[in-house]
């Protein structure tokens, strides 16, 4: 490990540097990513009635995504950490474009489950991909922050793509003999094959790999983590094997408060348009702008919360009360007359 020492400015430049280079890229990714995996939703609208879909049908093939998900997620981390970084994330966009723009083929209820199920193996591996992909540029005192700006992509995603998710199914029904909903597919579909193909010549496996950073830059950013690996070794952290996973308990209640809050963030991203749609508006564009005021909301929280979590150091009060006050205000919208519906409709 290299001895240099580095001056506090020099440092937070470099990382100012990766910031801007990584962040908003993996942002745009991400981006694309949740509004391919959510689009659904708002599909829904047109494409439920069109081909004859129930709410059970529709909740089938909107879940069944996550059973794809669920059994490559894993396989798929670890073949990213063997094969690089830029090759496999660039094949899980590419891949999963492709499939989100098939999506506008759906003629029947098989086509829709085996292509869900199809999306969800594509895209299985990203986020987590993403996650272990910033561990190779930042150590633990900037991930927090790196993470809740990376994740900011979800909120933004709903605030972007319900309005134009809207507009696509109000403009280009019956454009090219295509209905608004096949449209939807294949515009917010595509640009993720193109940005897959960009991710080839943009991102890069590591520091040292970087054809952007200086030899200094470079040197930095290894000493660090090389550092924070030494630090976690020495506390008997650094080696871990596959069956620590499964029998560590504290990852077992990590996978509970994720599961309790991926229940939370799916339930609005699939249902909140057909909800708008049936207590407020059935207009395509007013549905998209409504339903991108809670993400808006949640954009600015959590880089706020992100952003205190790694000023003050504490972690757990910073996500167990995020966690508390999105199921009272869960609780709250399901009572009868609150929320002002009545007041909106009239």
């Amino acid at each position: 490990m290299s001895n240099a020492t580095y001056s506090p400015e020099f440092e937070k430049a470099t990382y100012s540097k990766v910031t801007w280079r990584l962040i908003p890229f993996l942002f745009l990714c991400y981006i694309l990513a949740y509004l391919d995996r959510v689009n659904v939703g708002f599909a829904k609208l047109q494409m439920g009635s069109d081909l004859n879909f129930s709410d059970v049908i529709y909740g089938t093939g909107a879940g069944i995504f996550f059973i794809g998900y669920f059994f490559f997620e894993v396989p798929s981390n670890i073949i990213l950490s063997k094969v690089g970084a830029k090759i496999w994330i660039a094949r899980i966009m590419i891949l999963w474009g492709l499939i989100s723009a098939a999506m506008m083929f759906t003629n029947s209820e098989m086509t829709f489950y085996v292509l869900r199920f199809l999306l969800g193996v594509a895209e299985a591996g990203f986020f987590p991909g993403i996650i272990l992909y910033l561990t190779y540029w930042y150590t633990r005192t900037h991930r927090a922050k790196m993470v809740a700006a990376f994740m900011t992509a979800i909120a933004l995603a709903g605030v972007i793509g319900g309005p134009v998710s809207g507009w696509i199914l109000g403009s280009m029904a019956g454009v090219a003999g295509l209905k608004g909903w096949q449209w939807l597919y294949l515009i917010e579909g595509l640009p993720s094959v193109l940005v897959g193909i960009w991710v080839l010549f943009y991102l890069d496996d590591g520091p040292a790999k970087s054809k952007w950073l200086t030899q200094q830059e470079k040197d930095l950013l290894l000493q660090r983590l090389e550092q924070e690996e030494s630090v976690k070794k020495s506390q008997g952290d650094g080696n871990h094997s596959l069956a620590d996973a499964f029998t560590n308990p504290k990852v077992w209640v990590l996978c509970a408060v994720y599961f309790c809050i991926v229940m939370g963030t799916y339930g609005i991203s699939f249902w909140l348009p057909q909800i708008i749609k049936d207590t407020i508006t059935k207009d395509p564009w007013e549905i998209g702008l409504i339903s991108a005021i809670p993400w808006a909301v949640a954009a600015i929280a959590m880089v706020w919360n992100g952003h205190h979590s790694d000023v003050t150091g504490e972690r757990k009060w910073h996500v167990a009360g995020a966690c508390i006050i999105g199921s009272i205000a869960f609780a709250v919208s399901a009572m009868p007359g609150v929320g002002g519906w009545g007041v909106l409709q009239r």
